[in-house]
């Protein structure tokens, strides 16, 4: 039977289905709306077990997944949900052992995603203009013990990335058509590129440049997640739902040089 040791993560639930994340501490209290419970006491408990804080409140035990651990971290502004990071680690093909590019990384829930699946073997390099930004997403990063395989950079990718061959590149940034010749030159042929932006008119922009950037078989995506309330007498939708969080557009490198991406377009008429 797995016993809950000192330094393991958990998940706090409590009765109003309020949850929490947090690394067990010998001495530490968990504080809530629901009253405080001692670190010691869910020391030595069994997953799956509920205790009582002190004002005799339930609290059940479980491990975090990477879903609660992403809606958990320390942000600074709105966070990429979970509908969106589950679906661009399935198109950007992220796997054991691939090396992969993000630009944007804000609070860093992408980058907590990606660090977990590229392992073992594979590395994340995010980049982002802001110190405190990057400074937040380190730290989110390395509270999950996930900092080995994340390198971060404070730099303007108008300048290049500093690696080459990366097997997926992804921009969650304002004007992501700015940057596509230094996605093009540090991808590997057959490279998988995404971005994420909130408006339709910036999905047309950074539809006019891909195919000239050598980025084809493109798709445009927008994800709707509708939650249920699970009562089998009265099944029904959730009263909220978290509805536009934003496009995503994929595409993959499909030339081998970015000067015969520009000309095969130029010749290429178009067809309806």
């Amino acid at each position: 039977m797995n016993r809950l040791k000192a330094n393991d993560w958990i998940l706090l639930i409590t009765k109003d289905d309020k949850r929490f994340t947090l690394k067990l501490e010998p001495g530490a209290l968990f504080h809530s709306h629901r009253g405080m419970l001692s670190h010691n006491e869910m020391i030595g408990q069994s997953l799956g077990e509920t205790v009582y804080t002190n004002t005799g409140s339930p609290v059940l035990l479980l491990t975090p997944s990477i879903e609660d651990q992403i809606l958990n971290v320390r942000r600074a502004g709105t966070i990429m949900y979970p509908k969106e990071i589950g679906y661009i680690l399935l198109k950007l093909n992220i796997q054991p052992g691939v090396r992969v590019v993000e630009a944007g990384c804000g609070s860093g829930g992408l980058t907590v995603a990606l660090a977990n699946y590229v392992r073992p073997g594979g590395k994340v390099y995010s980049y982002d203009m802001r110190d405190d930004m990057v400074n937040l997403a380190r730290r989110n990063v390395e509270r999950l013990n996930l900092e080995d395989g994340v390198e971060f950079t404070c730099q303007d990718i108008s300048l290049g990335f500093l690696q080459q061959d990366i097997d997926a590149i992804f921009l969650d940034v304002r004007e992501p058509w700015l940057y596509l010749q230094q996605v093009f030159t540090a991808l590997r042929p057959g490279g998988f590129f995404g971005a994420l932006v909130p408006t339709t008119n910036q999905i047309s922009a950074l539809l006019r440049e891909l195919p000239g950037a050598g980025l084809g078989l493109v798709e445009v995506s927008e994800l709707i997640q509708r939650h249920y309330k699970p009562v089998a007498e009265r099944l029904r939708p959730e009263d909220r739902l978290t509805a536009h969080t934003g496009y995503l557009i994929f595409a993959r490198k499909i030339f081998n040089r970015y000067r015969d991406s520009v000309e095969a377009v130029e010749e290429t008429p178009e067809i309806d």
